[in-house]
């Protein structure tokens, strides 16, 4: 069925375009009268301007989501732009122009014309939460209010870039142990499935000689030579539980607990908690946001439940009247040293300028403590790789010496 694009006029005299698929132009304008619009104008859509649209959306498809780059990117340009004196609406149009991603240009686009149609800018990127978070949000709309914009574009720039930062210190720790683990998993199921089998002539016949080890691992090597599709299925049921029982509270919990409780990464995860919810409340507070919108913004930025809750406790004692360090003496989830400081901030009336510091202090720990982290696991998973790989070895070079002393 042939599509046509309109142009209408509804009965409250706005105009809306779009596109309608009927027989023919006087089928389409019909169908548009009895929906109770004034029909302006219908024009058939030429079939390579379908392609067009097909392809570009096969082109935003594989571009994937927008991403926090993107963010950051965007947040600095329209900085710079509203900076040198562009209004709100040619920068979100000259950005838009600029950008290459599919996705996060319809994005801008919509902020353009959600700008155009008189909304705020903070109400108009509350549309897009998955993008723009709270503290983004609730940053840009203090900004409003106090006639700030470009400068807290900056400081939401400034944050962003440092989170990103934190994420690739943190993916990149974790990017070596899972290399070597990978190999030492790789390197076990090779000789386990390829080697071993070689040597079962070898051994047969002569069991009631053979090392407890090696009786073993022949036994593991056939199981997983003939059963494997059981060992692969195990592994695969095991896998979704433990992913499904993360994603429920009591699991998502107890992982949260484990990440505070493992010695080699509990003082890394305790930096990285500690960096990212006071550097939010520093930056939510310096904005001018109300005090109960920070602490409820920093718990749910903070990353783990133990966290999340201590700040939801904050949050419900500040709302009593008391003020924010009162809560913070009772807990062990932050050092008494940054209890004293923040006490004494809110006392000075600093309170903003002694969290940048604090959030400043953990996140030069949080970079110490990942690479302490990434040098302490380096060896440990050499040691256990060569331990694996020499179990297995031992096992097949012992029984073959000890045969060769029976035959002696």
């Amino acid at each position: 069925m042939p599509s046509y694009r309109y142009q209408v006029r509804t009965s409250a005299g706005e105009t809306q375009v779009g596109v309608i698929n009927a027989d023919n132009v006087t089928s389409a304008a019909q169908n548009l009268r009895n929906q109770g619009f004034r029909v302006l104008s219908v024009a058939p859509i030429a079939a390579d301007a379908v392609a067009v649209g097909l392809a570009a959306r096969i082109k935003e498809l594989n571009a994937g989501k927008p991403k926090t780059k993107h963010v950051l990117d965007f947040t600095t340009q329209l900085a710079v732009m509203i900076r040198a004196g562009i209004n709100l609406r040619a920068a979100l149009e000259g950005i838009a122009e600029q950008t290459e991603h599919p996705g996060f240009k319809k994005v801008i686009n919509q902020l353009k014309t959600d700008v155009e149609s008189g909304k705020q800018f903070s109400d108009a990127i509350s549309r897009h939460p998955k993008l723009f978070g709270p503290l983004y949000i609730n940053m840009v709309r203090a900004s409003e209010m106090s006639g700030s914009f470009a400068k807290m574009l900056d400081r939401i720039a400034g944050y962003i870039a440092q989170e990103i930062e934190t994420r690739k210190m943190v993916i990149g720790a974790a990017i070596y142990p899972g290399i070597i683990g990978t190999m030492a998993v790789a390197v076990t199921v090779f000789l386990l499935t390829f080697v071993l089998p070689k040597f079962k002539a070898v051994f047969h016949g002569k069991e009631e000689v053979l090392p407890w080890a090696t009786t073993f691992l022949m036994a593991l090597s056939d199981f997983m030579v003939h059963y494997w599709y059981f060992l692969v299925g195990g592994l695969v049921v095991v896998a979704g539980g433990i992913y499904a029982f993360g994603r429920t509270e009591i699991g998502g919990l107890f992982f949260d607990r484990l990440k505070l409780a493992i010695p080699v990464v509990k003082g890394m995860f305790r930096a990285l908690y500690i960096s990212r919810s006071l550097q939010t409340m520093g930056q939510l507070i310096n904005a001018g946001v109300p005090m109960l919108d920070t602490l409820a913004i920093t718990g749910d930025i903070s990353g783990n439940r133990l966290y999340l809750a201590f700040w939801k406790t904050v949050y419900a004692s500040v709302k009593t009247g008391k003020k924010i360090a009162a809560p913070m003496l009772k807990t062990t989830l932050l050092p008494r040293a940054v209890t004293q400081m923040i006490s004494a901030g809110e006392e000075s009336g600093k309170l903003g300028e002694v969290l940048d510091e604090i959030s400043s202090y953990y996140a030069k720990q949080l970079r110490e403590r990942i690479k302490a982290v990434t040098s302490l696991i380096e060896p440990i998973m050499i040691i256990l790789m060569g331990s694996v790989v020499g179990f297995i070895a031992m096992a097949i070079i012992l029984p073959i010496f000890k045969m060769s002393q029976i035959v002696r």
